[in-house]
């Protein structure tokens, strides 16, 4: 009986851990990502009744995005179709490449992080998933697969974001 109870709290202790774990890979992630309505550094969640335009994005497994460059107007919120046409788990994230950066060396601690974030979405093999972003400054928002290695191999990309031009007065 003894050796049930410690056997039941050992599990206990170790299902404890592992939530806790997730819990963390699974919080805010430094670096001023939006949530909700809010905005970041590189834009905000879109509204679907606001897309403008719909941009399919594959994955594949010679770490590459196609396409890799997209173009973009300041204010436009666009559909990101993303496929992962690879055999393995692949994702997309929308960051500044300090947001990317940060989120990479999380990854690497929680290679199996799930995202519940509206600028990242993570795809097992054959899968399709999308990214609603209202891109509201001008510039450069870069995007990336953050699953260990693939960073690294060059599965990066970028958007680039005409800055809108004001109404002549």
């Amino acid at each position: 009986m003894k050796s049930l109870r410690f056997a039941s709290q050992q599990f206990f202790a170790v299902a404890s851990l592992a939530l806790s774990a997730s819990a963390f890979a699974a919080g805010s992630h430094s670096g001023g990502h939006a949530h909700g309505d809010a905005e970041s550094a590189i834009g905000k969640p879109g509204a679907a009744s606001k897309v403008t335009r719909t941009v399919t994005v594959d994955m594949t497994d010679n770490m590459r995005f196609t396409p890799a460059s997209i173009q973009v107007k300041q204010g436009e919120t666009v559909r990101f179709v993303v496929r992962n046409k690879g055999k393995v788990k692949h994702e997309m994230s929308l960051g500044t490449e300090k947001e990317l950066l940060e989120h990479l060396e999380v990854m690497k601690k929680f290679p199996d992080m799930e995202h519940d974030e509206p600028g990242k979405v993570t795809l097992a093999p054959g899968k399709q998933g999308e990214i609603l972003w209202q891109f509201t400054k001008a510039g450069t928002v870069n995007f990336a697969c953050l699953m260990p290695g693939h960073y690294e191999a060059g599965m990066v990309g970028k958007v680039g974001v005409t800055a809108r031009k004001e109404a002549a007065k």
